[in-house]
């Protein structure tokens, strides 16, 4: 994701915190446990198995020219995401002029693989379209616009996606709500305002609020606890928490991941892990590719060990078309297959909780 963040990382002591599971621990309630063949190894299949879907962001323009990029999108995964193809700045360049091309491809890919789609994002402060953000709206006219362009998208793909994220990166590190144009001009309703427009346009997608630095229990975390608590007493159609998990290597541990992810379930609500990747400082070499394998293990052991947690997705799987280099200069390598499609570590750990939590069930 196109953005600047704090990242973190668990280490050798939040692993061994999480190691010892019971049967139950790795209990799911999602439907198509046991549905799957047996002999299936991929991540998609095993996590099926799991009761997790596994699932992938995807760059659009690696879908169309890349084959094997193609073909480890369909195989390997379970669900999808659109990296790009679903924001605001995509989908209506223009003022009411929508372009549902490339988003609608990555929809018919999704469903001729038998995957499900993750809609990304309905609202968030950046990637916005410069019709909006230089645009001299008052307060009732950028409600009207949002509620428009909400309700237009989710209509669109009504029936086609399973969860939306409909509210991205609300607050700030210190739990304090963000400074977007969304809060300046409309105040905290905004929020629950655009959960109620998305459920009215598609009453049957699962609805997510997305943040980073939410891992583990911290301000940030539990300022968006307290206000999913109060959404959920005002009976507002909030579903999920997407907690992304963007790591690295060289930051220490969120080690109470699990305690957190259970907070949220507590309240009913679903959890995922939304946008996992783990970066590192290059040159790579082993050592920083088993500190990242450890990252990656202990991101899907929280949502294993999470009751309601129902999906565990990568942002990107190989380094060809990563974000970070891009983004966070000197660092890369935060997938879970290099540049030539080769599997690392990570990948291995993945595979490896994804048996033991498929044996268990």
């Amino acid at each position: 994701m196109r953005k600047p963040i704090k990242a973190v990382l668990v280490g050798t002591a939040a692993a061994a915190l999480l190691a010892p599971c019971t049967i139950n621990a790795f209990a799911h309630d999602e439907p198509g446990r046991g549905h799957t063949d047996t002999r299936a190894t991929t991540l998609g299949a095993l996590g099926l198995r799991s009761g997790v879907r596994i699932g992938t962001a995807v760059d659009m323009a690696a879908l169309a020219d890349d084959a094997p990029y193609r073909a480890k999108a369909a195989g390997e995964f379970s669900s999808v995401t659109p990296e790009n193809v679903m924001k605001w700045e995509v989908v209506e360049p223009s003022r009411g002029q929508y372009d549902w091309k490339a988003a609608d491809e990555l929809v018919d890919f999704a469903r001729a693989n038998g995957q499900l789609v993750r809609g990304h994002t309905l609202l968030w402060h950046n990637q916005l379209p410069s019709w909006l953000t230089t645009g001299d709206f008052t307060t009732d006219q950028l409600r009207a616009v949002l509620r428009k362009h909400i309700t237009d998208e989710a209509r669109h793909f009504k029936g086609r996606i399973w969860q939306w994220d409909v509210v991205n990166e609300a607050f700030n590190d210190d739990g304090t709500l963000r400074d977007s144009i969304w809060l300046r001009k409309l105040g905290p309703g905004y929020i629950a305002d655009a959960f109620r427009w998305a459920h009215e346009a598609d009453p049957k997608a699962k609805l997510f609020i997305n943040d980073y630095n939410i891992e583990g229990v911290n301000a940030k975390s539990t300022a968006l606890y307290d206000l999913v608590g109060e959404l959920r007493k005002q009976h507002v159609p909030i579903h999920g928490v997407g907690i992304q998990g963007h790591l690295s290597v060289q930051y220490n541990a969120p080690h109470d991941i699990a305690e957190n992810m259970k907070r949220f379930d507590d309240l009913g609500l679903e959890t995922a892990i939304t946008e996992a990747d783990v970066r590192i400082p290059m040159p790579s070499d082993s050592t920083k590719q088993e500190a990242q394998a450890e990252g990656y293990d202990v991101l899907l052991r929280g949502c294993l060990l999470t009751r309601k947690c129902t999906d565990f997705t990568v942002w990107g799987f190989t380094d060809k078309y990563s974000w970070v280099p891009g983004t966070f200069e000197g660092e890369g390598a935060a997938n879970l297959f290099d540049e030539n499609y080769k599997a690392k570590p990570a990948y291995s750990a993945l595979r490896d909780d994804l048996l033991l939590a498929a044996g268990r069930n």
